[in-house]
């Protein structure tokens, strides 16, 4: 069974639109989506375990420029 989450993006501001893209392009990202409210970015991933989670997109995730703060929340199906 596969991990999946979402992970809330604040980012600098004006930079919602070329982190959201940025972020469309890593393996594994099903939804990357600027919104408005306390963040800026919405994402969704998956992968086939929390490791491979943790190293493979959101290592991934936090090195595109213009974030300054993630929040994950593992969806719990």
């Amino acid at each position: 069974m596969s991990v999946q989450a979402y992970i809330l993006i604040q980012t600098e501001v004006g930079k919602a639109s070329s982190v959201a893209n940025a972020i469309k392009g890593i393996a594994g990202v099903t939804l990357a989506e600027g919104v408005t409210g306390p963040y800026d970015v919405i994402m969704r991933a998956e992968a086939p375990s929390m490791e491979e989670f943790g190293r493979a997109i959101l290592s991934k995730v936090q090195a595109v420029p213009g974030i300054t703060r993630t929040l994950t929340c593992p969806v719990t199906n």
